[in-house]
């Protein structure tokens, strides 16, 4: 996969890697949200606290869902119709999907009570800002049609990334919806805990936005925009986001917080992880008699009750067997489905996710 702009000109960018340029792009685009267009004064202290919430929680994860944007451009079009504009504006789509990313854990920190988000206090937790967050979650949201309509308007595939991005939205906040009603904050009910109801909020919560996203977008602006292609893509890339928050779950137990950036409070937050769904599967009615009274609480032994039941029920070796046939599940997936897309977008996305500690 070439990881160079290549467009006969000589100019530094051309030397730069993918997540170079991609880094690159961000200030680029925090300088366009807060600094052209607005001529009244009376903005300016509403344009700084933008500019500090941008900074603050967009740029500090992993960037895997705005970096597989260009990676997947790249592996749909050959280098030759890849020209310096398409490139930039893939840097551009995928830090949208990053700030898509920011506006939803902006607020899911806020309605989860956490405490830390990629090792650094939530924003809502920082001082001074409080319920304040709810706003700056939507000036979040709102940037991304803001830089879409002035950079992408002029583009074929301009209405396909708003429905795209408007529709990932919905689904992802229904996700959501059922994620809390399904564990609502000091009502404990494990007979709601089904893997039928875990699968529905992992792939409409994160399936959609975190792996199908990025590559439709890329699809579309590739000139793909066959429903038939789409939703090929959709059966691969939504197995493989079940996966991906199946780790994520295993994670927040078993993952070292110093490596993770966060510390996990899946078990105390009463969630409906894949962990406690899988337990309640294996367990006999004595260990779920101790479940019952321990899970969801928010004191360390009972945390610890609920841990040393996962470890009995040896968890760690069950989540191991899952990954390894998921995995093979995925390659058989890639070969029914992607008959016609490069199976190495798909594959990319593997690689950067099985086996990974956070």
């Amino acid at each position: 996969m070439g990881d160079t702009v290549c467009n006969g000109t000589h100019n530094k960018k051309a030397l730069l890697s993918d997540p170079q340029l991609f880094d690159a792009k961000f200030e680029e685009l925090v300088t366009e949200l807060t600094e052209r267009d607005f001529q009244d004064p009376g903005l300016v202290d509403a344009l700084n606290r933008l500019r500090e919430i941008l900074d603050y929680n967009v740029p500090g994860g992993k960037k895997n869902r705005g970096l597989s944007v260009i990676g997947s451009l790249r592996e749909l079009l050959p280098p030759s119709q890849l020209s310096q504009d398409a490139v930039q504006k893939a840097l551009l789509v995928g830090w949208c999907i990053e700030m898509l990313q920011a506006f939803f854990l902006m607020a899911d920190d806020i309605m989860d009570a956490s405490v830390t988000r990629r090792g650094q206090p939530c924003w809502y937790k920082r001082t001074g800002i409080g319920l304040d967050a709810i706003n700056d979650s939507f000036l979040v949201e709102a940037s991304i049609y803001r830089l879409l309509r002035r950079q992408c308007r002029g583009q074929p595939y301009y209405v396909h990334l708003l429905e795209l991005f408007n529709e990932t939205t919905f689904q992802t906040e229904l996700g959501q919806t059922l994620d809390l009603i399904t564990a609502p904050p000091g009502h404990i009910d494990l007979n709601r805990f089904t893997m039928e109801r875990y699968k529905a909020i992992v792939k409409y919560k994160t399936a959609f936005y975190s792996f199908y996203l990025p590559v439709a977008s890329a699809m579309y602006m590739a000139g793909i925009d066959s429903e038939e292609e789409h939703s090929n893509a959709k059966h691969i890339l939504l197995e493989m986001g079940e996966f991906f928050q199946i780790q994520d779950d295993y994670l927040d137990c078993y993952g070292d917080p110093a490596v993770t950036g966060k510390i996990g409070t899946d078990i105390q937050d009463n969630k409906c992880s894949w962990l406690v769904v899988k337990a309640l599967e294996v367990m006999t009615p004595e260990q779920r008699s101790v479940l019952e009274a321990c899970y969801g609480r928010k004191d360390e032994a009972s945390v610890s009750k609920v841990k040393e039941l996962y470890n009995a029920l040896q968890m760690p070796k069950l989540y191991h067997t899952y990954e390894e046939e998921s995995y093979q599940r995925l390659q058989k997936l890639i070969a029914r489905h992607a008959q016609n897309l490069p199976h190495s977008i798909f594959l990319n996305f593997a690689k950067k996710i099985y086996k990974r500690n956070k």
